[in-house]
């Protein structure tokens, strides 16, 4: 699975208070649909819709470079845009409309991120095509550890039930803590606040004109980035040398090692949405290998490794790609990892829990607002607790589907025996709430970080008799429960805000999820139909797939193939991410916003340095633009991202088209150095 990167860390109390008292009394008084009036049929429709976008732009960004901004501020966005649109359309013909509420956006909202977190959560781009033939040939027949009886080929149905079998666990085992997590512990979520705030300003008088402004932005940026995407597609010709694609932005020199600027609105739009830390952790990591370690490396051809094997051979200078970037993932998720559980632990068991400088919101008003916000907070805590979710039928839910799942899982991957599945779902539980009380925290899921977990302890425990496979789908059970829980907490908190029911809440995510088993499976069918998938000199080389089925072989092999010091650097990269995040944690704020995020560094180790270029041009721009009008960046930084990289994914279906027809673009434009004269 990719790196899904967070919003931010932190989120200001300020966001959580009503904007004056007149909006404060308004929501307090508000008249709050019945549950079921918040699910309309089309809010379904645009879901659905929206759904099969995102799953096509998770599933490019995946197969590219494997980083995920968050989407759900755009979700919130596109289904106000989708809605309003719709229903201004009707309402001009003349019939009679039913009012378009916060609570229904929300509901879209919710079932749009629950069907696009299967295809980020699924293992499209990670464990589940780790299993097939390609990977395995890209590693090596005479690979130690890589066994041909090792593959399980992608399959449209196997896919899709085994999505259907472990996607809805992770819904059920916290829905009783929901209380506790969004009440009690008063946990920030905070892209779920931050979409919650999107949501309330799109229904508030004050909020029209901006939010009609933003989906006119977001229109526009869309439109220019499916045409340019559109344009580039003519001069990209047959192959993968051609195009704008492979533009010699800073010269033929810096082309070989991967630096270039390659004019993708998709990884600009990533640039503007990332935090700026994450955006230059990246370029810092491409600086790091490509730029100093891969050409040092290179320079001991014939000592260090043999000067005459393949690009991806992982004897050779591959594998120093390959575990150094395994070495610093691992580093940076492990640490987190521990952390994480540190600080869960100590919230629960200390009496000052709620006074720790962490990012958890309290209730600090003044004497003139105090009324007004406990006026609004009794609202939400009413609306929140008014459409009680049953304790028996949570736990009923969840032994059923456990046992169903036990039952099933080894049918489809037959080296995973029905113990071991049994075995991850009475822990999954509590791994869950230390994800999702996790992110609530900081934003950051670490459901990938627990996969591995579960990936070398299964693979290491079944050994050379089919433990490639049995780990690579061990990861996806526990990814799927602790992935699918953290975001449901995360609407959890988006419906608090802005009172919507929970139980409309976890219908929406049940039904977003359905929509997800099917339609994430089918547009990463598209792609795996109409493109190369997996070739590491192509656009789509999968960077997971081969790193996961790396780590699988690690737990079962060891270290004993790896060129020549190879181990050392793995040694010494995994020991740097550990220093780092511990550097971050232990500086004052000032000084650790600018120390690099290690998980971030990690990805274009493999890569290559050219889409870190994209990003820090969309980081360029916001920090211009930041600084000429602050409020503008704001308001509108989120409309122009989502815009450039929504167009950019929408070509992706006429592209695949055209792919699957066998239609080549007509022009080849290709850059080379001059000949002699």
């Amino acid at each position: 699975m990719g790196t899904e990167i967070p919003r931010s860390e932190e989120i200001s109390e300020a966001l959580l208070r009503p904007e004056s008292e007149k909006t404060a009394t308004s929501a307090a008084d508000e008249h709050v649909p019945e549950w079921k009036e918040q699910i309309t049929i089309r809010g379904l429709a645009v879901s659905a819709l929206l759904g099969t976008l995102f799953c096509i732009i998770t599933h490019k960004l995946n197969l590219t470079v494997g980083i995920i901004p968050s989407l759900n501020v755009a979700a919130g966005l596109l289904g106000f845009f989708f809605v309003k649109s719709w229903t201004g359309f009707l309402s001009q013909l003349g019939f009679t409309v039913k009012p378009f509420t916060k609570q229904e956006n929300t509901v879209i909202q919710t079932c749009v991120v629950a069907c696009y977190g299967l295809a980020f959560s699924g293992g499209f781009g990670s464990y589940l095509i780790a299993m097939d033939e390609k990977t395995y040939k890209l590693i090596g027949a005479d690979y130690p550890g890589n066994h041909a009886e090792d593959v399980i080929n992608p399959g449209l149905w196997w896919m899709i039930g085994f999505l259907f079998v472990v996607s809805f666990l992770g819904l059920f085992s916290l829905v009783p803590l929901r209380k506790v997590m969004v009440l009690d512990y008063k946990l920030t979520y905070p892209s779920g606040t931050a979409t919650a705030m999107l949501i309330n300003s799109f229904h508030t008088n004050t909020g029209a004109e901006l939010a009609g402004n933003q989906v006119k932005c977001l229109g526009k940026y869309l439109s220019l980035s499916l045409i340019w995407s559109c344009f580039k597609w003519f001069f990209s010709g047959i192959g993968d040398a051609c195009g704008f694609d492979n533009f010699p932005t800073l010269g033929l020199t810096l082309f070989k090692n991967t630096f270039y600027f390659d004019f993708s609105p998709t990884y600009i739009g990533c640039g503007l949405i990332c935090p700026h830390i994450v955006n230059c952790s990246v370029l810092l990591g491409a600086i790091i290998s490509w730029g100093i370690l891969w050409p040092f490396v290179s320079q001991h051809a014939g000592d260090w490794y043999p000067a005459d094997l393949g690009s991806n051979d992982f004897k050779g200078l591959y594998g120093y790609k390959v575990f150094i970037a395994i070495a610093i993932i691992l580093g940076d998720g492990l640490y987190n990892l521990v952390k994480i559980i540190a600080v869960t632990v100590k919230e629960i068991c200390s009496s000052r829990s709620k006074r720790l400088n962490l990012p958890i919101v309290t209730d600090v008003v003044d004497d003139s607002e105090a009324s007004e916000i406990l006026l609004v907070k009794k609202k939400r805590d009413e609306v929140f607790l008014k459409d009680r979710i049953p304790l028996g039928f949570a736990v009923s839910g969840y032994v059923g589907l456990a046992a169903i799942s036990t039952a099933t899982i080894p049918l489809i991957f037959p080296p995973l025996k029905w113990y071991f599945v049994l075995c991850s779902y009475f822990i999954a539980p509590a791994l869950a709430f230390c994800n999702s009380y996790g992110t609530g925290l900081t934003d950051w899921s670490l459901a990938s970080t627990y996969g591995k977990i579960g990936l070398f302890i299964i693979a290491s425990v079944v050994g050379s008799d089919g433990g490639v496979i049995a780990g690579l789908a061990a990861c996806g059970v526990m990814m799927s429960i602790v992935s699918t829980a953290a975001d449901l907490m995360q609407d959890f908190k988006t419906g608090y805000l802005t009172l919507s029911s929970a139980k409309s809440m976890f219908v929406s995510q049940l039904v977003g999820t359905a929509m997800g088993c099917v339609i994430a499976p089918l547009t990463f069918w598209l792609f795996w139909t109409a493109f190369d998938i997996g070739d590491p000199n192509g656009p789509y080389k999968a960077p997971y797939a081969v790193i996961f089925r790396e780590m699988a072989i690690l737990g079962i092999e060891g270290f004993a193939e790896l060129p020549k010091h190879c181990l050392a650097l793995c040694y010494g990269f995994f020991i740097a991410a550990l220093l780092v995040n511990f550097l971050r944690d232990i500086t004052p704020p000032k000084i650790s916003q600018f120390i690099p995020i290690p998980m971030a560094m990690a990805v274009p180790f493999y890569i290559g340095a050219y889409f870190a270029i994209d990003m820090f041009v969309g980081t360029v721009i916001l920090f211009v633009w930041e600084r000429i009008n602050r409020k503008d960046a704001d308001d509108f930084a989120g409309a122009v991202a989502s815009g450039l990289i929504c167009g950019d994914g929408i070509w992706t279906i006429p592209s695949a088209i055209l792919s699957i027809l066998r239609i080549n673009p007509p022009i080849c434009m290709y850059f080379g150095p001059s000949s002699a004269s």
